[in-house]
């Protein structure tokens, strides 16, 4: 589930929708407002994931947040790129009206943190709701007397036009504007928010386009006394993150793009397209986002896609540094003029940094051209798919095969004199001949034309991820034994592993989210989507990497079975079950597959 709404449903706010005020006629191409933008493309640290305080019990505190300052400042000594620091969410007192700082987690307040970040070339950057009070835990912010005659009809959202909070938010921001901070981001915008003394004056949408002009105007104004500030949007600023199977078919209010320097596209989470390798899934979450967004009308370097995030906590599903070098390539080609780099530092060593600062050194030089373009397939239609950046002197595509199927398929460049494959996931030797890319199944690569032929961008292979050398197909039947439940039969070939793959369906056909809690008391998505390999009535041992708890859900399990756990001369049996409630339809695949 979406975050925004899972914190706003976990409160009892209602999943209120924000309906565009204004109906374009056609797609408006950003590019010909006069809007902001960074200047150039820059790399913020962000320490949300290091802890966190909505999916899971880790507080916010000084000493986690000046040690993860130390690591930022051990990676940049190792020529890793990152300009701002910004300190994310709950760093501020109950009853601070966001100018005091937890008095418990930080007793001395953020001075030792603004002197370091200063002294260390990185600029600070903090976290802001935009007008909501509250979570799933209770009201994170209490209603100082400034707030008071702004306080809506729902009492855990503030109206922003109507009563003091605005004006106290916006002398806020020049208070820590003053005190050295240059980066603001803004998350949990509710326009609906309205006060009883307004609530019988305006229409809902009056209302909703009431609180957006205020709160448009108010942050353009900031811009305009302080050029340099950075001002990024999070949730509730148009979009939809919930899920990648929807069609484009929305629109971002363009007048965002007149106040915000970069809207990001969705936290982190798994895609609707199933894989073994479930870090591969978020990575395919996040490309199809850039992918809606661009169709959305925004131009890419404005998009920030927020995917790199390692960490320890539930709200990256304790990944720790599993598969972040292909995390962190893709953060990249993607185009962003925001690169934000989530959680705990000190699980990447001083080698791991030094293959940060040349993935950076690659794509940094291209992000500068503007002109990054995505082609293939769509990424959440299970297609295989790319980015690729260019210069006068040669071009970079990064390509990811999403599908169970050794692939070819021809990259977009025509012009050029040699090439080179530059990064691979291991297993699977992906092949280049001319622009034509042999690929393997769940594989991330990345080819270098011309200039970016040369072993100087060289990346190397990622021998923690174990693409399959071969992968077929099983013909196989299952028949519904029961509700939610699908059972068959299937004869595998001996010395091949099996590959089982589930998905299941609502009514209409659309993909179903299972979403048994969030950590640290939900259970793991295993327990509500299952798989079961059964032989002479005993159970076959699986190997699964879905047996997470996942605070955004999942619509589909993944599972595999190595040749020598079973007999091969007879067939297996295999169960699918969900234990969701609704009726659902669900479906599964089989595949023999092979490793090196």
């Amino acid at each position: 589930m979406q975050r925004r709404k899972f914190i706003k449903s976990a409160i009892g706010l209602g999943l209120i929708m924000h309906p565009f005020v204004k109906a374009w006629s056609k797609p408006l191409n950003f590019r010909d407002l006069k809007l902001s933008g960074p200047p150039k493309p820059i790399f913020i640290y962000n320490n949300w994931s290091a802890y966190d305080e909505l999916s899971d019990n880790v507080p916010q505190t000084e000493e986690l947040a000046m040690r993860e300052l130390n690591e930022v400042i051990r990676l940049k000594s190792k020529g890793v790129e990152i300009d701002y620091y910004v300190m994310d969410a709950f760093w501020f007192d109950l009853w601070g009206g966001y100018r005091t700082w937890h008095k418990q987690h930080w007793p001395n307040g953020p001075d030792k943190w603004l002197i370091e970040c200063k002294r260390n070339n990185i600029k600070p950057g903090m976290w802001f709701s935009t007008n909501l009070i509250a979570t799933h835990s209770g009201r994170f912010l209490e209603v100082i007397s400034e707030w008071k005659d702004s306080l809506g009809t729902d009492p855990n959202i503030m109206c922003m036009f109507d009563g003091g909070y605005l004006k106290h938010l916006s002398d806020t921001l020049q208070l820590w504007y003053d005190k050295g901070v240059r980066l603001f981001k803004f998350d949990f915008a509710y326009f609906e928010a309205v006060t009883p003394a307004m609530k019988d004056k305006y229409t809902k949408e009056q209302v909703l386009e009431k609180n957006k002009i205020a709160f448009m105007d108010m942050l353009q104004q900031f811009r305009k006394k302080n050029p340099d500030v950075l001002i990024t949007g999070y949730n509730g600023f148009g979009g939809n993150m919930e899920n990648t199977y929807t069609p484009f078919n929305e629109k971002i209010d363009p007048r965002w793009l007149d106040t915000f320097d970069t809207l990001y596209c969705g936290d982190p989470r798994f895609s609707d397209v199933p894989m073994m390798n479930i870090w591969r899934s978020q990575d395919n979450y996040s490309d199809h986002q850039v992918s809606a967004y661009q169709a959305y009308g925004m131009p890419i370097r404005r998009i920030d896609n927020c995917a790199f995030m390692i960490g320890k906590t539930g709200t990256c599903y304790y990944r720790a540094n599993n598969c972040w070098k292909g995390m962190l390539i893709l953060e990249l080609a993607r185009g962003g003029w925001v690169n934000v780099y989530h959680g705990n530092l000190e699980l990447l060593n001083n080698e791991d940094a030094k293959w940060f600062a040349k993935v950076q050194n690659m794509y940094h030089p291209l992000q500068v051209q503007d002109c990054t373009v995505t082609f293939g397939g769509v990424p959440g239609k299970g297609k295989p798919y790319g980015f690729k950046s260019s210069t006068v002197k040669g071009a970079v595509c990064t390509v990811v095969n999403p599908s169970q199927a050794i692939v070819t398929m021809d990259l977009p460049v025509t012009t050029f004199n040699k090439t080179k494959l530059l990064y691979a996931d291991g297993g699977y030797k992906p092949t280049v001949n001319g622009n034509k890319l042999t690929i393997g199944p769940e594989q991330l690569v990345v080819v270098g034309f011309d200039v970016y032929a040369g072993g100087k961008y060289d990346l190397g292979v990622d021998k923690t991820i174990r693409i399959p050398i071969a992968i077929d197909r099983i013909e196989s039947t299952f028949t519904r034994t029961g509700k939610n439940t699908i059972e068959g039969e299937i004869n595998v070939l001996k010395g091949k592993n099996v590959r089982i793959i589930m998905q299941q369906f609502d009514a209409k056909g659309v993909p179903y989210r299972s979403w048994p809690g969030s950590p640290p008391d939900g259970k793991k998505v295993s327990e509500a989507i299952n798989i079961n390999a059964l032989q002479d009535g005993k159970n076959i041992l699986l190997h699964i990497e879905y047996d997470k708890v996942i605070w955004s859900g999942l619509s589909w399990a993944a599972a595999e079975i190595k040749h020598g756990d079973f007999d091969q001369g007879k067939p297996l049996h295999i169960k699918c079950t969900s234990g969701e409630k609704d009726e659902l339809k669900l479906s599964a695949n089989i595949y023999s597959v092979s490793y090196q």
